[in-house]
């Protein structure tokens, strides 16, 4: 990590999760690795974490804290590398809870009450995995604070169920969800709809650098959503007067960043005035917790709209025209489409698709005999026969402002193919679209182990 004093305030602000760079291989990691790094690796508990305050930008009043990996021993090691070089030897999910435990024990040390939210950012693949030996301990610390996991998008590109999967556990356990650095990839924007965060994290260079057109369309279709989810908007990296005033006018309610505090110990907390005291605006404004149904087949929607019957050439039409304007438009999009079975997956289609897994920020297939890889980018999933989905023919279409979807049932007709009937839904709708889109990405990866506890 880089130390505090570094003039990259950005980069000093690296914090407790896993890695945000391409993880390298083992050997180069052994190759390269830093005597520090080997100490650090030798024993995960000497972590130490410091907390950074999040604030109301109305007040400055702290409503929050998150937690940050720190090594009093090795000051001047980047976290992210130490995370890297876990990974390449294995001891990365161990490694991981580590630091994660840390957090939490130094919250409820410092007497946290849940007026004031913890920040912790979390992997996915290894929050999946908790030791047995700290299950009692972190359910209670759930219980007792105010926790917020930070996900960023790389999570739930490359795993996108098993994200979808802890966000619903995290939710019925009590903890929100925050999406972070918004701004840094154009990808994050599509992840809104399928996340629906209760908080969206604005990356430093949206308030930092100087609006350009491509900064005001992250801007713009953030702070739709959050008008139409009541999702708050926080800006991180607020360090000067114009970092705040910009922050104020992307929509932010809540900051953080080197102008309210550095990272340092959390401040012990008064149990008996924290009571006493009025409720803050990040635990009493932020929207509940999302529970919006995710159908267990994109055709259980048909209760929300009303589908019509029609052959396979007009589905296929449908079908066609999404296809062909995800194919000619600017915008990175999320498609998911269902084949029933591999066989109708040709070459055609597999060039087609191809193309738009080059262009597009997540492309998905799934039909019975689904290759893993059926064409170059795209994510294949194998359905059983015989189960609902496989009499299933969607395609789905999330984006920042385009939403797309045909939904469709067939009806079990003999004969010629062009004969078959379905019952479909064609859709803008973009409440149907996303539900039918979480659907199909609940399908993509295999589902987390039942151990899970976030």
């Amino acid at each position: 990590m880089h130390p505090d004093a570094t003039a990259n305030h950005a980069t000093a602000e690296s914090r407790v999760r896993h890695l945000h760079t391409a993880p390298c291989t083992q050997a180069s990691a052994a190759g390269t690795m830093q005597p520090s790094i080997e100490a650090i690796l030798a024993d995960p508990r000497s972590v130490r974490p410091v907390y950074q305050p999040i604030v109301d930008l109305s007040d400055g009043d702290v409503v929050g804290y998150e937690a940050l990996a720190r090594w009093p021993q090795h000051p001047t090691v980047d976290p992210a590398e130490v995370f890297e070089a876990a990974a390449a030897k294995g001891v990365v999910v161990e490694f991981d809870w580590a630091c994660r435990s840390a957090a939490l024990d130094g919250a409820l040390q410092a007497n946290l009450t849940d007026r004031r939210s913890l920040f912790l950012n979390v992997e996915p693949t290894a929050a999946g995995m908790l030791p047995d030996r700290r299950y009692t301990r972190i359910r209670d610390a759930i219980g007792r604070l105010d926790i917020v996991l930070e996900l960023t998008e790389r999570s739930l590109l490359s795993d996108p169920a098993s994200v979808l999967r802890l966000v619903d556990r995290a939710r019925r356990n009590g903890c929100r969800i925050a999406l972070d650095d918004i701004g840094s990839h154009p990808d994050s924007l599509a992840l809104l709809e399928f996340i629906a965060p209760d908080i969206i994290k604005l990356d430093h260079v949206l308030v930092q650098d100087d609006p350009t057109p491509k900064l005001a369309r992250i801007i713009a279709a953030v702070t739709a959503h959050a008008a139409s989810t009541g999702a708050l908007i926080l800006a991180e990296g607020i360090e000067t007067d114009d970092n705040l005033e910009r922050a104020r006018a992307y929509g932010a309610v809540l900051g953080q960043g080197w102008m309210f505090g550095r990272p340092g110990p959390l401040p012990y907390s008064s149990i008996t005035t924290e009571a006493t005291a009025e409720p803050r605006p990040l635990r009493n404004h932020s929207i509940p917790l999302v529970t919006d149904r995710v159908p267990a087949v994109p055709s259980e929607l048909f209760d929300a709209a009303l589908p019509a019957i029609g052959r396979k050439p007009l589905v296929a039409a449908l079908t066609r025209q999404i296809e062909q304007y995800a194919e000619q438009t600017h915008e990175p999009l999320m498609i998911l489409s269902t084949f029933q079975s591999a066989q109708f997956f040709d070459s055609t289609v597999a060039r087609r698709y191809a193309d738009l897994a080059a262009a597009n920020t997540f492309v998905a297939a799934l039909g019975v005999g689904m290759a893993p890889e059926p064409a170059p980018g795209v994510h294949g999933t194998d359905l059983h026969p015989g189960e609902p989905l496989t009499r299933q023919w969607t395609i789905v279409v999330v984006g920042q402002h385009y939403f797309a979807a045909v939904i469709a049932r067939d009806l079990g007709d003999i004969g010629a193919e062009d004969t078959r009937r379905f019952e479909f839904l064609h859709t803008h709708d973009r409440r149907i679209v996303v539900a039918a889109a979480r659907s199909l990405m609940c399908r993509v990866i295999p589902p987390f182990p039942p151990h899970v506890t976030l």
